[in-house]
C-alpha cells in the first residue's frame, strides 16, 4: 500500500510540473516588437586603423635588444576608435564612438544598438570613421528602404563587401 502511494504521489508531482511547464511555455504571449513596428540593428566588430605607422628600428635600438628578439620594424599596437552615426529620415538616431578593446587598446571596437521604428519607407544615412588620423569619413552610405512589420534591418561594416552593408 505504501509503495503504491509513493508511485501515485510521484506521478502527480511530475504531472503537475509538466502542466506548469506547458502553460508557461505558451503564456504570456511575448511580442518582441509592437504591431506595425520594424527594427534597425547596428551590429559590427571592427578593428580601427593603427594610430602610428610601422617604422624601422634604429641600430641603437636593435643593439639594446637580445639577439633572438630583434626585428626589422616596430609597430605600435594602439588602434583608432570607431565612430558611427545613423540618421533615419533626416533625424540623427545614433552617434556612437566605440573604443578599442584590450589593455593596449589594440583589439576590435564593438557596436550593438537596436532602434525601433515604424514600418514603411525610410531614408537611412550611415556615416563611419575608423581612422582618427585621416580627415573626413572612412565610409558613408545613404539608401531608401521599405521595412515590413516585424522586419529587422541589420547595419554592418564589412570592408570585404564594400564597407557599410544594409541587410
Amino acid at each position: 500500500m505504501n509503495r503504491a502511494l509513493n508511485w501515485t504521489g510521484q506521478a502527480l508531482l511530475y504531472g503537475g510540473f509538466a502542466v506548469a511547464l506547458g502553460v508557461f511555455s505558451r503564456w504570456p504571449v511575448y511580442h518582441p516588437l509592437a504591431p506595425d513596428m520594424a527594427q534597425v540593428k547596428v551590429s559590427f566588430i571592427h578593428h580601427g586603423a593603427r594610430l602610428a605607422d610601422c617604422r624601422p628600428y634604429t641600430a641603437e635600438e636593435q643593439a639594446k635588444m637580445a639577439k633572438n628578439m630583434r626585428k626589422a620594424m616596430k609597430c605600435e599596437r594602439e588602434r583608432s576608435p570607431v565612430h558611427i552615426e545613423v540618421d533615419i529620415d533626416g533625424k540623427n538616431v545614433l552617434s556612437h564612438t566605440a573604443l578599442p578593446s584590450g589593455l593596449s587598446r589594440d583589439g576590435a571596437s564593438t557596436v550593438y544598438q537596436r532602434i525601433d521604428i515604424p514600418a514603411g519607407e525610410h531614408r537611412i544615412a550611415v556615416r563611419f570613421q575608423d581612422n582618427k588620423a585621416a580627415e573626413g569619413l572612412t565610409a558613408q552610405r545613404e539608401e531608401t528602404v521599405t521595412l515590413r512589420s516585424a522586419q529587422v534591418l541589420v547595419i554592418d561594416y564589412n570592408p570585404d563587401k564594400g564597407g557599410i552593408v544594409l541587410q
